[in-house]
């Protein structure tokens, strides 16, 4: 049950030496031990040496903008940062002064869930949150001195959110490149001269064994615990780091889809039976799983007395933002100086407001499947990103929020940079018209971000 809490507030960044010391120490320890991270490569390092010798010549502003599938990149980022790029600048010529570091956008709700101790950490490292669902003044206006004034770069995942899939880019989301406009703004204002730019990172996880075993084992337990079969099946036999004939491919495949089309069904009566959805009868498992998440989002929409317009995402952000006002009141100047019927009421509203959030969430999960990702390519790597998404689904159903990730294996992990967007390219057609200058900007990220997977 949740309670009524206070308003949620900006938490500023304030940096520490100690504290980043201190992480920059634990985080190789942290990626290995905890993450089963067990190193980080990079390609073209020299497009990130090149610009922090910029920036701490006074010569360049600019933005990180890297990919975001999963929680763990940016430990990845850091280790790079930190702990390598030093190194191979030095390796070069290149001196860099010490931390080589960057200010970083989070989400707010991240302390939320994570603890107010990460929150406190995230804070002592230069992070700075954003309310991603509302005009949030504060959190642009920190971005915004941070990305001028800042004492390191910024960094900033464009795709807004994980997607969960290591081989798909999300839409990037138009704020990074007006933050690089603003920023030219601001610096032209300010009569400076340093340079703008907006630099796309690429990250990729690669199992260092093939966990075919290991994924053949979770799939057989997931299909015990949807209901799909009473006791675990005999496995098929797999074994890590040996690839698995084209017919054990293809068997594995076709449990899959026979688990995932099994928790749409169990889904599809679920929004029916209990929250009155109508949901038609589809052969195609993209369209079912489409009309399940606009159902499941109608479902908190409603209770929020929300409008369904909008791509997914804005949906997503704005469903979170209408639950967050009923938990964290603004209007509430003090909890403690309400009655004991007015508080229960305030804690009433909270309630619901958590139990319709988690329709969100189970729709975050889902928002960038495909119907063909795995078909086109039967990679471990693909299968995992698959089967982990089932798995985040499942432990939402059976409502164990603190259940651990399932261990696949050890992985490493390939950071790719390319060469930066200058803001000063696209200036001029900025002055003419500012929303097709910053569409243009954000496509380019968009394509480069998806070449540097198919790199």
């Amino acid at each position: 049950m949740a309670q009524a809490q206070s308003s949620l507030e900006f938490i500023p960044p304030a940096y520490s030496p100690v504290i980043w010391h201190i992480a920059k120490a634990i985080n190789p320890f942290w990626l290995r031990y905890n993450l089963s991270v067990v190193r980080v490569e990079v390609d073209h390092a020299g497009e990130l040496i090149d610009l922090y010798h910029q920036f701490q010549q006074g010569k360049m502003r600019f933005m990180l903008a890297f990919r975001h599938p999963t929680v763990i990149d940016p430990p990845c980022l850091a280790q790079l940062l930190w702990n390598q790029l030093p190194s191979l600048a030095q390796q070069t010529g290149v001196s860099l002064r010490s931390p080589v570091h960057a200010h970083f956008i989070y989400d707010r709700g991240i302390p939320l869930w994570a603890g107010a101790k990460v929150g406190w950490g995230i804070s002592q490292l230069g992070g700075t949150p954003i309310r991603r669902g509302a005009v949030d003044r504060a959190g642009l206006r920190s971005i915004r001195d941070l990305f001028v004034n800042g004492q390191f770069p910024l960094a900033a995942a464009p795709e807004g959110a994980t997607n969960g899939h290591n081989e798909i880019v999300s839409p990037i989301e138009p704020g990074i490149a007006q933050f690089g406009f603003w920023c030219q703004e601001d610096l032209i204002k300010a009569k400076r001269n340093e340079a703008v730019a907006i630099a796309p990172i690429g990250i990729r996880y690669f199992y260092q064994t093939a966990p075919w075993q290991y994924l053949d084992e979770l799939l057989t337990k997931l299909e015990v615990d949807s209901g799909l079969s009473a006791t675990p099946n005999r496995t098929m036999g797999l074994v890590n780091d040996k690839t698995p004939n084209e017919n054990q491919q293809t068997e594995l495949y076709q449990r899959l889809i026979t688990l995932a089309e099994h928790l749409l069904a169990l889904m599809e009566d679920f929004y029916r039976k209990f929250y009155q959805q109508q949901l038609e009868s589809s052969k195609d498992l993209s369209q079912r799983l489409q009309a399940l998440l606009d159902a499941a989002l109608k479902v908190a929409e409603q209770s929020f007395g929300l409008k369904s317009n909008g791509s997914i995402s804005d949906r997503c952000r704005r469903v979170e933002q209408a639950g967050w006002n009923r938990i964290y009141r603004e209007d509430i100047s003090k909890l403690t100086n309400l009655s004991p019927a007015v508080k229960g009421l305030a804690d009433l509203v909270a309630s619901e407001a958590e139990l319709r959030l988690w329709h969100m969430r189970l729709v975050e999960t889902f928002v960038s499947v495909t119907g063909d990702y795995l078909a086109e390519n039967l990679s471990a790597e693909r299968f995992a990103d698959t089967i982990l998404l089932l798995w985040t689904m499942v432990t939402r159903l059976k409502g164990d929020s603190k259940a651990k990730t399932p261990y696949l294996g050890k992985k490493w992990v390939k950071i790719t940079a390319m060469p930066p967007f200058l803001i000063a390219d696209y200036w001029k057609p900025y002055q003419i018209n500012r929303r097709q200058a910053v569409a243009d900007l954000t496509q380019d990220l968009q394509q480069a971000l998806e070449n540097l997977i198919s790199n």
